[in-house]
């Protein structure tokens, strides 16, 4: 264990090592290091700066953290009425209970709300997870969204120009209508930022109410014919495709 940010040795910031061993977000890594909640060979440490080496001892909140392996990236179709979250403090049910047992400990690549469903990106390395929720990534996640409402074919298109909801500035989003059936459609749905419930707030503006939320891709990952629960290795070859070393945090 080195404590100076003058020269790199041959290891990595605790933060970052925190993410990559799945224990949280390097923000959230961070958070537990201000907080005095982590030991590196049984001193407490509050420093970011610091590095871990092989052979450290790290320990969360009184566990200890095993090194993390290599990133690995999962397809998980989450279905209706669980929550994306480790703990609810409403008790809700969420993915992580219902996770097979398997599976390392994992953290999810954005959220889905309570009533959505479909593919979430499930991962053993936080630091990956958090480069994946960026906009900058230019990854589209595509919806399937159905809707009750008068469908106003203009007004979709005019979302490629982006539009604000509540003083809220959403960018492009693209939106086509797919089939309609009296006052319900389905409709398909892409957009980069991924704000908290934003398919369902910019389609209230739009006078319609979502009735089902199906998100079937995040970037170049598709939900395919995943069944519900299911949960999906990608292979390495893919992530490495896909994800370029160079390219990760």
């Amino acid at each position: 264990m080195t404590e100076t940010s003058e020269t790199r040795p041959d290891g990595e910031r605790i933060a970052k090592w925190l993410a990559r061993a799945g224990v949280a977000s390097r923000r959230d890594a961070e958070r537990l290091l201000a907080e005095g909640r982590v030991r590196v060979n049984n001193v407490v440490i509050t420093h970011p700066a610091t590095f871990i080496v092989p052979g450290d001892l790290v320990v969360v909140n009184g566990a200890l953290v095993e090194p993390p392996e290599r990133t690995r990236l999962w397809r998980y179709h989450k279905p209706a009425g669980l929550m994306t979250t480790h703990r609810d403090p409403e008790g809700r049910p969420t993915i992580f209970q219902k996770l097979p047992p398997h599976l390392p400990r994992v953290i999810s690549v954005g959220r889905l709300d309570l009533n959505s469903e479909g593919l979430l990106l499930l991962t053993n390395d936080g630091a990956l997870a958090r480069r994946l929720e960026l906009p900058a990534t230019g990854w589209i996640r595509r919806y399937r969204v159905r809707v009750f409402g008068v469908v106003d074919e203009r007004a979709l298109a005019g979302l490629a120009r982006g539009v604000t909801v509540d003083g809220v500035r959403y960018g492009p989003i693209e939106a086509g209508l797919d089939s309609r059936k009296g006052d319900n459609a389905w409709l398909t749905i892409g957009l980069r930022e991924g704000r908290n419930r934003e398919v369902r707030k910019v389609m209230a503006h739009l006078g319609l109410q979502v009735s089902r939320l199906l998100r079937v891709s995040y970037g170049p990952f598709q939900l395919g014919l995943l069944e519900r629960g299911a949960v999906e290795e990608v292979p390495a070859k893919v992530l490495r495709e896909q994800i370029p070393a160079d390219r990760t945090p």
